[in-house]
């Protein structure tokens, strides 16, 4: 890619969501849809009679497009269709912040995978691989179905659900096994460690996992009104005796955020991405490479495996400034900033044509993860 070419559009993340019959997947659709947060989200599925928002039982054919009534969108639809559905759910009148793609009966979901990374679609980006777990079920599951190996290898991040089912020492032994089957993907992304592994019930995980308002791109509204969704939220907490937040879901992750007023060095940050540890489920933000592209200030989008970086021009009297949001599972905030302070440049680069070349050859290895035109 040129760097010098013009930025595209805001790119949506395409979420697959995938799971055994069971496990509780549209469970944990529901609540995504539930706890929007103020995202307006397009779902993709292939049978509309298991999802119901406010009681109200959506039903359709295939090929069909529903409105829920709360800012999102349902199509049901055959994999044939899917590049046909995105194409819609990504024009601009749609105004979607997400889409889920609920794999049930669409395709393997390492297919869907791959379908979403070899897309021509230049408005969407891939948002991750979330498979549900029923942790009661699991050995069951595993024998019968064999190849839940193969989805947990290509995950991003795991729901091991229904854990309110299971004593302490049988859940450990089924989160350790699940990660140990989420071994490295072998698909030319990243050999990262497995996927970030969270615990839930009827599927209870903290929307911000999958869509955080804190990471919505330049010029998003960030403070905004309360919603109804808000004021309905806080009405239940309150009648329930809690504070609001979810029966702190948030507890089941960590974030680590980032800032740096001198360039990063372009290998040393791609050594930090390319062995990122297990549980360090998505990194968003922005980067100043410094003299290894003066004119351009790079988005980084990792979730799990995948990895892209997106050049944008600067604009005029804009801080440079480097600004990462980091979220995982069971990682160690601590380590991380220090391990990103080491990524800084540590000696500003004099007027040397030959320290330029060198500085420009560093940016190797991010150009390797840049979207080309042609790709898109």
């Amino acid at each position: 890619m040129n760097p010098s070419s013009p930025p595209r559009k805001q790119q949506i993340p395409v979420i697959v969501l995938a799971g055994f019959l069971g496990s509780g997947k549209t469970t944990l659709l529901n609540h995504l849809l539930a706890n929007r947060a103020g995202n307006r989200i397009g779902v993709i599925v292939n049978d509309f009679g298991s999802i119901e928002i406010d009681a109200m039982t959506v039903s359709g054919q295939v090929g069909s497009t529903v409105s829920l009534g709360n800012g999102c969108l349902c199509c049901a639809v055959d994999a044939s269709e899917l590049d046909t559905f995105l194409a819609m759910l990504t024009r601009p009148s749609a105004r979607l912040d997400v889409i889920v793609i609920e794999a049930s009966g669409l395709a393997e979901p390492q297919e869907l995978v791959r379908m979403l990374l070899a897309s021509d679609n230049p408005d969407i980006v891939y948002g991750g691989l979330v498979e549900v777990v029923d942790a009661a079920g699991f050995d069951a599951t595993r024998q019968r179905h064999p190849e839940i190996d193969r989805h947990l290898a290509v995950a991003d991040l795991v729901v091991l659900n229904k854990t309110d089912l299971v004593g302490s020492e049988e859940l450990d032994r089924i989160g350790k096994a699940v990660t140990e089957a989420g071994i490295p993907a072998s698909d030319g992304r990243p050999a990262v460690g497995g996927p970030a592994v969270i615990r839930a019930t009827y599927g209870r995980i903290d929307p911000e996992l999958l869509f955080d308002p804190a990471l919505r791109p330049d010029g998003a509204e960030k403070a905004r009104q309360l919603t109804f969704e808000d004021l309905l939220l806080a009405e239940r907490a309150e009648e329930e005796g809690h504070d609001g937040h979810g029966h702190h879901l948030h507890a089941a992750y960590e974030s680590v955020s980032f800032t740096a007023d001198v360039p990063m060095n372009p290998r040393r940050l791609m050594d930090f991405l390319d062995s990122r540890p297990q549980g360090l489920y998505r990194i968003k933000g922005f980067v100043d490479f410094g003299v290894g592209d003066r004119a351009n200030k790079y988005a980084l989008h990792t979730v799990g495996r995948f990895l892209r970086f997106d050049p944008r021009p600067w604009t005029r009297d804009e801080p440079r400034l480097t600004q990462l949001v980091l979220i995982g599972s069971g990682i160690d905030p601590e380590a991380l900033g220090k391990e990103l302070d080491g990524c800084r440049e540590s000696a500003a680069p004099g007027p040397d044509a030959t320290q330029d070349a060198a500085h420009e050859r560093s940016m190797w290895g991010v150009l390797r993860y840049v979207r080309r035109p042609d790709d898109a």
